[in-house]
């Protein structure tokens, strides 16, 4: 074999170990974000069965400050109409 041959062979191990090796570093590092992936998840379905009650009070909370912002509307105008009155 002459020595270009042998070179080339060489060359070529060390591209192929060089690429084995980055393939192997992204094998571990995408197990290593499914395990992240999978606790996230685990969390989250924890956190929205923790905060499913909620949800009634927060629309009963929408509805009675519905209702005051309706008052304070009718005060404001009242208040105009008042203002209004005093001028002249």
């Amino acid at each position: 074999m002459s020595l270009a041959a042998i070179v080339a062979i060489v060359v070529v191990a060390v591209l192929v170990a060089a690429l084995a090796f980055y393939l192997i570093w992204v094998v571990l590092i995408l197990r290593r974000l499914t395990d992240t992936l999978g606790k996230v998840s685990f969390g989250v379905s924890a956190i929205a069965l923790r905060v499913a009650p909620i949800g009634p009070v927060v629309t009963e909370i929408n509805a009675d400050l519905t209702a005051v912002a309706g008052a304070l509307e009718e005060l404001g105008a009242d208040l105009v109409e008042l203002r209004l009155a005093e001028a002249s």
